[in-house]
């Protein structure tokens, strides 16, 4: 057994900001039985109730972040990501490929970063985006919770960024998967997992400096 000396962390430290990982259109328009990426049970309702943190960063004057996930029509920018269980998904010029911007209560002044892989940092402007305003703190909610989420919680863990996570605003390809990345989440961060009614307490408690 290790023992440790802990530093006390609020669910916000400093400044915060809210990243919407993936809610895109393919969620509420696509009711395929067979879908291009497994959804856990429930998956649509978790993407709905991340609207409630979205509304309460919009409130608190909490920047809103956008991910979305597109692929060049022509395949070239997949890489290895077909070579395991998802097939072709979120391509330029499909609707389903879209923010779902009305569902999610987009507003002017949001902003949305595009990717091509996981993570919402690989190949992006995310990191320039988040030193511009002077984030400390990342709110994660969207998908998936074992893939997408999972990765970018990881690579803002290994840029220092204080990352928490929305566990009922978060789906992941099966509830097995799903909690075993809020646990492992929860390993590097202890603290990181939160149900979205502690996320909107502390969004509204202006205890962190704005």
């Amino acid at each position: 057994m290790t023992t440790k000396t802990k530093t006390a962390r609020n669910l916000i430290e400093g400044r915060p900001a809210l990243i919407v990982i993936d809610i895109q259109k393919s969620t509420f328009i696509d009711s395929s039985e067979v879908r291009s990426i497994d959804n856990m049970p429930g998956y649509k309702d978790r993407m709905i109730a991340a609207r409630d943190l979205v509304d309460a960063a919009h409130k608190n004057d909490i920047p809103v972040i956008f991910i979305q996930e597109v692929h060049r029509s022509n395949l070239i920018d997949f890489g290895r990501e077909l070579d395991g269980d998802e097939d072709v998904h979120c391509l330029e010029g499909d609707p389903r490929t879209e923010v779902a911007k009305e569902e999610m209560g987009y507003r002017k002044g949001d902003y949305i970063i595009p990717k091509r892989r996981y993570s919402a940092f690989f190949g992006t402007d995310l990191e320039i985006l988040l030193r511009g305003l002077k984030v400390d703190t990342l709110l994660l909610c969207g998908g998936l919770t074992d893939v997408c989420v999972h990765y970018t919680f990881v690579d803002g863990h290994q840029s220092d960024y204080f990352c928490r996570v929305a566990e009922d605003c978060v789906g992941g390809s099966s509830v097995e998967a799903h909690e075993a990345a809020l646990k492992a989440m929860e390993y590097l961060q202890t603290g990181a997992v939160q149900d979205r009614t502690t996320m909107i307490e502390a969004m509204s408690s202006r205890e962190y400096t704005n």
